[in-house]
């Protein structure tokens, strides 16, 4: 029997990744992309029926997702789960800052992998585009919730900075940063962790600049290139100014720059284990009496 294909990224630098995931969590606010799209994945939160009594969530301060979920499930419990090096201890606002005092509570940060089942909701904004092995992250975030528990998740899609790609294939330059990987590709792994019902769709967002060094200054609060591959070193102002003017000659009319940026949104359940029908049937205790307080029977679809 043929064997499963790799699911390992071979187009991310992990000491990079870590760089990246340390310098977002560490400034003042997260980037205003990952707000904006945490506010329209919170748009879908009425799918989720039951009301979760404890929330994880798969990065904090850059999700920027916290006042959003603690407004949406005020009684639940909020834990984090930070994937870069900030995970020490839970971020919050100066003494003197109105957030500290008028804002929800900090989430508890959880050190480490999370307790099996630990929450009903698993929450994921803008996140798993720097993940080295998507699988396998899904894997974990199964278990890390509970029988019928929901994972939320928004990522990057391939459609995401294509007018940069391209500036950089004209100027015969390493690649900008990584691939993101197709939302088709993303449901067949949520299928394979053992999540039910998926649900992989997308949009696309324009975000348009008046010159190319405002594009870059928001480009470089977003993120950074990741990829193996990419230039070694520091970068000369002459070849900034090289790319300044590649962008601006795709100016439109109005003298502006645009960027796409493809967001894909994923959700799934945590279907309790099913047994199939056979005439001899083995089953593990652990998962008899899970079945059992899902009010399911052994053999039942």
């Amino acid at each position: 029997m043929p064997s499963e294909p790799a699911t390992v990224r071979d187009d991310l630098d992990p000491r990079a990744v870590q760089r990246l995931l340390a310098r977002v969590a560490g400034a003042p606010e997260p980037p205003w992309l990952h707000g904006e799209v945490a506010r329209r994945m919170a748009q879908r939160l009425p799918l989720i029926l039951r009301t979760p009594h404890t929330v994880l969530q798969w990065s904090g301060h850059a999700a920027a997702s916290d006042a959003l979920l603690a407004a949406a499930y005020p009684k639940a419990q909020r834990l984090v789960v930070e994937p870069g090096p900030s995970r020490d201890r839970p971020r919050r606002a100066p003494w003197w800052s109105r957030r500290r005092w008028s804002g929800p509570a900090p989430a508890t940060v959880i050190e480490g992998e999370p307790p099996p089942a630990a929450a009903q909701l698993l929450w994921s904004n803008l996140l798993l585009h720097v993940a080295a092995d998507p699988a396998a992250l899904f894997a974990r975030w199964k278990r890390a919730l509970a029988d019928d528990g929901f994972v939320m998740f928004s990522t990057f899609g391939p459609d995401t900075l294509a007018e940069l790609r391209a500036v950089y294939a004209e100027q015969g330059w390493p690649p900008p940063g990584p691939a993101f990987v197709d939302m088709h590709d993303l449901g067949d792994m949520l299928v394979g962790a053992g999540f039910a019902d998926p649900v992989v769709d997308q949009e696309t967002l324009v975000l348009t600049w008046p010159d190319g060094e405002a594009l870059l200054r928001e480009l470089r609060s977003l993120g950074a290139n990741v990829h193996p591959r990419r230039a070694a070193g520091l970068r000369t102002p002459r070849w900034k100014q090289r790319l300044v003017e590649a962008l601006q000659k795709r100016a439109d009319a109005q003298g502006r720059i645009a960027l796409h940026f493809e967001i894909v949104y994923g959700h799934a359940f945590n279907a309790p284990p099913r047994v199939p029908v056979a005439a001899r049937t083995e089953v593990e205790v652990d998962d008899l009496r899970r079945m059992a307080r899902a009010g399911r029977r052994p053999g039942a679809i």
